[in-house]
């Protein structure tokens, strides 16, 4: 049997392909996407609290060149093989470099599930590999394909990203939660902590409600990129994996470094190429990102890692 989780994400898909009426109020998602990423901040904050010595700032940074190296990896099979317009390709090479707040509560749990150990600062793989590739690229376009005066716009788009919703929550629960620890949090404890599985279940309802209506109808003029979105995770996963294993970290954290670098971004990339790059396709992005790289990494990706690590 599946996690509690993914059987919730299978709900909402077959919900959505069947044409229910069933649907998560757009305030309720908003609600929901904010209180689950403050948890995932506040329990590395917790780790952190009881051991932040534990924690090798070397690791973190071989890490965050990861999100630098995979863009540029992306970036030349999805405009020479998936045959993609420059800006189009710039666009989703900056999603998967970037990566899903969502996969990673996914593979917290099945790692927890599974009784994976998990180290204390394997919180902050998600918010050192959420922005680089963001960055990087968005600076890319504006060195090959901006126009003249968009290169002042970098500045803002900087403070864009760094302020950015996912960020702020993140980093705040992560801070908040070391200096207060368990003591301090233990009001608010039952929700953000001990209800993350109930947040995670009911948010990935709702994307598999958001799955099924992205592939209404059929995208088959995009094949070239639904067969990169659906491949791309399989592969790299590995360069996650291998770095883990080359750093030694524990079983639960090569877990979720591996999903991460499998993964791609569907909220703060979007949102960042949206406001920078007004020329991209973002259904593009979506289609790859939400459609078919999230799904996948649910149902497959994340539960074969687990599986194989827990051997």
């Amino acid at each position: 049997m599946p996690d509690i989780v993914i059987a919730f994400f299978m709900l909402g898909l077959i919900a959505g392909v069947v044409k229910s009426d069933l649907k998560v109020p757009g305030q309720i998602y908003e609600i929901l996407s904010i209180l689950l990423m403050l948890s995932i901040g506040i329990k590395g904050g917790l780790a952190l609290h009881s051991d932040y010595q534990s924690v090798v700032w070397s690791h973190l940074l071989a890490i965050m060149a990861l999100g630098l190296i995979i863009p540029l990896i992306v970036l030349p099979v999805l405009y020479k093989i998936v045959k993609l317009p420059r800006v189009d390709a710039i666009s989703i090479a900056a999603h998967y470099g970037s990566v899903s707040a969502g996969t990673f509560a996914v593979a917290w749990a099945l790692a927890t599930s599974a009784g994976l150990p998990i180290s204390a600062d394997t919180t902050l793989y998600l918010v050192i590999l959420e922005l680089p590739a963001i960055i990087l690229m968005l600076a890319l376009y504006h060195w090959q394909l901006g126009q003249k005066g968009q290169k002042a716009n970098m500045a803002a788009i900087w403070h864009e990203a760094f302020t950015s919703r996912g960020v702020i929550l993140l980093i705040g629960g992560v801070i908040i939660a070391w200096l207060y620890g368990p003591k301090g949090l233990s009001s608010i404890s039952g929700l953000v902590i001990d209800g993350f599985k109930v947040l995670l279940a009911l948010f990935l309802l709702e994307m598999g409600l958001t799955t099924a209506r992205i592939f209404r109808p059929l995208p088959l003029a995009h094949w070239r990129l639904v067969l990169f979105a659906a491949v791309a995770p399989a592969i790299l996963m590995w360069p996650g994996i291998w770095l883990a294993s080359w750093l030694d970290l524990q079983a639960g954290s090569t877990l979720i470094l591996g999903a991460l670098t499998a993964s791609a971004s569907y909220i703060a990339a979007p949102a960042a190429i949206r406001a920078a790059i007004p020329d991209a396709d973002i259904s593009k992005a979506m289609l790859a990102a939400l459609g078919v790289t999230f799904p996948l990494n649910v149902l497959v990706y994340v539960p074969a890692m687990t599986s194989w690590l827990s051997r």
